[in-house]
């Protein structure tokens, strides 16, 4: 298997919107192939590797934050709205890629909020300047020439702005979330591969890459809804915000509440022993705001002890930075945290 850096950056490259992961997903497989390693998909889309009655599963979801087409407008271009937490300052203006519905090629577009030489009361630029916010019914998305391009039609991100940028001990990269937590996924699986209790051919943990997350944990309450599974591992982003400690290092983070469940004070404790076991550091984190695949399940009843372990992120759902030791210090984390669940 590559270094964790040389996995990133190709998934990073690899556009996974809600409802089309399929990429990620397939990329995903052709690394647990090359473990030997069985996997299958579900219904819902979700890849799974391990147990079909476990006690543990360990999450990290494949979709990335994205626009779906809304329609088209009566000059030919692209009104979009969002999927998932999707903000126009955050994406700006842009090369974009709108994927077919089912397969083919991508069509290329540019992602637009119009001229700022003009005072027309209509335009985004004009509304700025009264003080209004940006808004997604501001943007329109310019094709190279009229097509018909179905509503539902998923916009992603173009391959070119989907590079790593090396910055010392840092590095920067749109759709670490989640991305990099599927690296460490990855690194989990080919470590503890060989345990009895752990591995990927049977025991009692479940490893599941899940779908459709950034709506809400879609594809991880359609498998714990099935499976009910007593814990539920999930790998996830440490936003770094004014309200949290949080600092932007290669310790992890550990989820203690967030906008869905809190975690229980003995599996904070258990992940603490964890950190001290592996030397990884820890960093206790209350979000404010936010929610992961554990705790979106524990707050519908669906697993019994939701914990969310993730690597300090910047820029959230923008263009993110992460430490580039952080991967390998979260697979290390949560290996010791499984063998301690078990």
């Amino acid at each position: 298997m590559k270094t964790s850096l040389g996995l990133l950056a190709d998934l990073v490259a690899l556009p996974g919107p809600p409802g089309q992961e399929h990429t990620v997903r397939e990329y995903l497989g052709s690394q647990l192939d090359a473990l030997n390693l069985p996997w299958r998909v579900d219904a819902k889309g979700n890849l799974l590797c391990g147990s079909e009655t476990p006690k543990v599963i360990v999450t990290a979801h494949l979709d990335e934050i994205a626009l779906l087409v809304a329609g088209m407008r009566h000059d030919g271009s692209l009104g979009v709205v969002p999927l998932g937490g999707t903000h126009p300052w955050k994406w700006g203006e842009g090369p974009v890629e709108i994927l077919p519905l089912e397969g083919g090629e991508p069509v290329p577009g540019v992602l637009s909020f119009g001229s700022i030489h003009t005072s027309h009361p209509a335009t985004a630029i004009e509304r700025s300047r009264a003080g209004q916010p940006l808004t997604w019914a501001d943007a329109r998305i310019i094709l190279g020439k009229v097509q018909d391009i179905p509503a539902g039609s998923r916009v992603v991100m173009a391959r070119s702005r989907r590079t790593l940028w090396p910055m010392d001990d840092k590095i920067g990269s749109y759709f670490l979330d989640d991305r990099a937590d599927l690296v460490a996924w990855l690194k989990v699986i080919e470590t503890i591969q060989g345990s009895p209790k752990l591995g990927g051919g049977g025991g009692e943990v479940l490893f599941a890459a899940t779908a459709a997350e950034e709506l809400g944990g879609h594809g991880a309450l359609w498998l714990l809804g099935n499976t009910r599974p007593e814990v539920c591992v999930a790998l996830e982003i440490g936003p770094i915000a004014p309200d949290n400690a949080v600092q932007l290092t290669a310790a992890p983070t550990c989820w203690v509440t967030d906008g869905y469940a809190p975690t229980n004070p003995s599996d904070i404790a258990l992940v603490h022993k964890a950190a001290q076991k592996t030397k990884t550091g820890l960093q206790l984190q209350a979000l404010s705001r936010g929610g992961s695949d554990a705790s979106c399940a524990a707050a519908q009843g669906l697993c019994a002890r939701p914990i969310t372990l993730a690597f300090p992120c910047e820029n959230t759902h923008g263009f993110e930075i992460m430490h580039k030791e952080a991967i390998d210090r979260l697979a290390a984390l949560t290996i010791e945290v499984l063998r301690l669940l078990n």
